[in-house]
């Protein structure tokens, strides 16, 4: 404590974001306490069991605190930093889930390779100049502790693809014993649901999951995943979850490729050759914006670019922002959807356009 005769004249500056003042005044004197924190923590608390995360979002609801839910998994870059970003900027807390969800993953798909760096993930997340709450990181939202590996109750309930063929996944494939699914019925059906059938009532699903462990006030997904942004809010609208989920615009490298983990994968080359994906779509809106509202026309200048340059095209489609059906010109705002392989790397990319 410094105490200083209330006629002498001071000043005192310190730049530490943590230093605390507090004033005390009586008729002899000034006494100015400085206390300096030379550390602040800004470590995000682990969570990994979810009877826990559960009881710490209750705890901070009793007291009044919002919360924002960013679900991830995991392998993090800058678009899912914008994303906590923007959690930030509508709650009090955010939570963000690490988890790489096998139940939207077929077993002939890349869960076993998808990229993964928890502590990169932790370190670009202490990096952030506002804190993170918690990091969500359970080891298996499917594990029920009943020891079921009867594959043939669960397999039963698995997408049927045609009369001899079905389609599970890696769940399924494991005989957790989980067999309740969330789907919506008609947006999952186009688009990434015709070549990936497990992966939308997968998605929705887990959410469902995070939901009712994270019991967030708002949840944020990015709209590089058009469609299931989309089915994630029609979920919520559906079943009366009490969230608001934000779509949150696509972050993009300096040339123009949306950032995804799966962006690791790709060879320098196809790297190259992957830019004719927002290229494309960018010159598709511009001659929107032009007059071109005929969506043939639009759909096959992008088809041409990709396959100019090398891509594979699972779908090219342009359809409604809200339906997700297709549209033959454009009257009402659209969004132009990609999916598109690069070697064994499967990009997916979309443009809005809102004429």
């Amino acid at each position: 404590m410094l105490c200083l005769s209330l006629s002498l004249s001071f000043s005192f500056e310190n730049d530490h974001p943590s230093s605390k003042f507090s004033l005390s005044l009586n008729s002899k004197s000034l006494c100015l306490v400085y206390n300096s924190m030379a550390t602040t923590n800004t470590d995000p608390e682990i969570i990994t069991d979810k009877n826990e995360m559960r009881k710490w979002s209750r705890a901070m609801r009793s007291q009044g605190k919002t919360i924002g839910l960013v679900p991830t998994m995991g392998y993090l870059h800058e678009g899912h930093l914008s994303l906590i970003k923007e959690s930030h900027n509508r709650t009090n807390l955010t939570v963000v889930s690490i988890y790489v969800n096998p139940g939207q993953f077929s077993p002939s798909e890349d869960l076993s390779t998808y990229p993964s760096d928890f502590h990169g993930d932790l370190l670009k997340l202490k990096s952030l100049p506002q804190r993170v709450d918690v990091v969500f990181h359970p080891y298996n939202l499917y594990d029920y502790n009943n020891n079921n590996n009867n594959k043939s109750v669960v397999i039963g309930n698995a997408i049927r693809k045609s009369e001899n063929e079905t389609v599970s996944s890696c769940v399924e494939e494991t005989g957790a014993g989980h067999e309740t699914w969330v789907r919506v019925e008609r947006l999952e059906k186009g688009m990434c649901g015709k070549s990936r059938p497990v992966f939308f009532r997968g998605v929705a699903t887990v959410v469902a999951k995070l939901f009712n462990i994270v019991e967030p006030d708002v949840a944020v997904f990015g709209k590089k995943d058009y469609q299931q942004l989309r089915v994630i809010q029609r979920m919520v609208r559906d079943l009366d979850f009490s969230i608001e989920v934000i779509g949150s615009e696509i972050m993009r490298d300096s040339d123009g490729l949306a950032l995804s983990s799966r962006n690791v994968h790709l060879k320098p080359e196809e790297r190259e050759k992957a830019l004719s994906i927002s290229r494309s779509l960018f010159w598709a809106k511009s001659a929107a914006q032009k007059g071109q509202i005929n969506c043939k026309e639009l759909r096959e200048l992008v088809i041409k670019e990709i396959n100019g340059a090398g891509g594979r095209i699972d779908y090219v489609e342009i359809v409604n922002q809200e339906s997700l059906e297709a549209v033959d010109e454009i009257k009402s705002p659209v969004v132009i959807c990609v999916a598109v392989w690069f070697g064994t790397v499967r990009l997916i990319d979309n443009m809005e356009i809102n004429l």
